[in-house]
């Protein structure tokens, strides 16, 4: 098993996340058309990242659907060090991009502010078939090129939430927070934190789309 500010134009074609829904990460079988081609020179150079990286992972068909929805070149990851839920298919550089994140800048500012790990992080997914909300662009969740992250496990149990930690945590936790949202800017394209709008208030969205680079 083979195992990254601009201005406010910008913002609005990103809008909000849309509606978080578990049960749309998962598509209709009958809507697709599966296929597990030859990847790609990029693809291969990513893939053998993840190799090297000893990240595991499982190659995807490539999948297509109504609206525009796709998953291409995508995989979904098994084993990255840190357990995390609710991954289902993911463009194999934000893969790559996240395994990263928790290893470069999760855990070393878990080990910091908290002198332990993180032991689950927790996401409102991957791939979901939907547009921008408020506008008629595609998400990048509708190409599996974005995940949502909500919160955060420690070894001890504590549990961190963006929605609550953002504002009202302790010191600690604002620092935490912010720390990680400092690192994702440094590695995904577009990421938007609880500052960016109301939508956002209860997660971090990174993604690998064209019109970044953009923090907020």
């Amino acid at each position: 098993m083979h195992s990254r500010l601009l201005i406010v134009p910008v913002l609005m074609l990103l809008g909000a996340c849309g509606m978080i829904d578990g049960r749309t990460d998962g598509p209709n079988p009958s809507q697709r058309v599966d296929r597990l081609p030859e990847p790609s020179a990029d693809t291969r150079q990513c893939l053998a990242n993840l190799d090297r990286a000893n990240v595991r992972y499982r190659r995807l068909p490539d999948r297509t659907f109504s609206n525009g929805c796709r998953a291409i070149g995508a995989v979904q990851l098994v084993e990255i060090g840190t357990p995390t839920n609710n991954l289902g298919a993911m463009t194999c550089p934000l893969a790559e991009r996240y395994a990263r994140w928790t290893r470069e800048v999760l855990q070393p500012a878990a080990r910091d502010h908290f002198g332990q790990q993180v032991t689950l992080v927790e996401t409102f997914g991957t791939y979901s078939c939907r547009n921008i909300a408020g506008t008629n662009r595609l998400s990048e969740h509708g190409k599996a090129n974005a995940i949502d992250i909500s919160a955060f496990r420690l070894a001890d149990g504590r549990r961190i939430t963006l929605i609550e930690g953002w504002d009202s945590g302790d010191r600690r936790e604002r620092a935490f927070l912010r720390d990680l949202q400092r690192g994702a800017c440094e590695r995904f394209e577009i990421v938007l934190g609880p500052e960016a709008n109301a939508a956002h208030r209860d997660h971090f969205h990174f993604d690998m789309g064209s019109r970044g680079p953009y923090c907020r």
